[in-house]
């Protein structure tokens, strides 16, 4: 299957890197970028052949995959509408809904809309796809393939399902990162060096997340087990529920799932 995609980002050179990992062929891969370090750097980098613009002959592929800024997926869809022959479409952009990207193409229907999110860059990303009943099986397992590339891939029945996604593992790693620099401060605060502090707050995590994800065992239960009475653990997290942190935690993600039903409004407006 031959793959073009339409902008050479960071999100675009994770998936091509991880498919070439996957041993997919370079030959079969291409790439349009008009920023020309960008268009070195993939053909340094990734040895991927570049164009400057998308035309015909480019456009000539199995799967396009679309993946520019939100802001200006309306300017390439314009570009892309008379060179669409049978191409499945592959949106990346964030808050670009199916129906609106559709209706920019002239009423093409035959699109995926995936959320990825950043840990992708190092080939542990997880990705929400979904795609409308006009979609089939083919389509679908080749999107599977091509995002699989960089992680984990779930699909979804409900478009709207992609802002809860969103909301969680879009935006999901800044949590994560907020949360690894409050370890960092607290451990710099009781007087540790801030190397130190570092990376017992990394290691913590990691390590953490593991043991979650080869479990079976919910993550209540794997608490628990760290949390004896009376001791260190107990004190920190009956804190943490005076201050009602679970329900803070809640509430930003239910803010941001939120917003992306904003964008979705203003970025498919005509």
């Amino acid at each position: 299957m031959k793959i073009t995609f339409i902008g050479g980002g960071n999100m675009a050179s994770a998936i091509i890197g991880g498919l070439i990992r996957k041993r997919w062929p370079r030959k079969a891969i291409r790439v349009v970028e008009v920023a020309p370090p960008a268009r070195k750097r993939l053909e340094h980098e990734l040895k991927v052949k570049t164009h400057v613009a998308l035309d015909a002959a480019t456009a000539k592929s199995d799967c396009l995959v679309l993946a520019v800024k939100p802001q200006q997926m309306r300017e390439v869809a314009r570009s892309l509408k008379p060179l669409l022959a049978s191409q499945l479409v592959v949106t990346i952009a964030a808050g670009i809904r199916v129906a609106d990207l559709s209706r920019w193409l002239g009423g093409y229907r035959r699109i995926v809309r995936v959320m990825p999110n950043t840990p992708a860059l190092v080939h542990a990303g997880i990705s929400g796809l979904y795609a409308s009943a006009a979609v089939g099986a083919a389509d679908r397992a080749a999107a599977g393939r091509i995002l699989g590339a960089v992680g984990r891939v779930l699909w979804f029945t409900r478009e709207e399902d992609l802002d809860a996604v969103t909301a969680i593992s879009g935006s999901g790693p800044a949590y994560v990162f907020y949360f690894i620099e409050a370890l960092e401060r607290a451990a710099r605060e009781l007087g540790l060096a801030a190397e130190a502090s570092h990376e017992l707050a990394i290691a913590t995590f990691a390590g953490a997340v593991k043991l979650a994800a080869q479990t079976d065992e919910p993550p209540k239960v794997l608490r628990g087990r760290v949390t004896s009475k009376g001791g260190t653990t107990e004190r920190a997290l009956n804190s943490m529920e005076s201050d009602r942190v679970n329900d803070a935690i809640a509430r930003a993600v239910k803010a941001a799932a939120e917003r992306s039903r904003e964008l979705g409004d203003e970025l498919g407006k005509d």
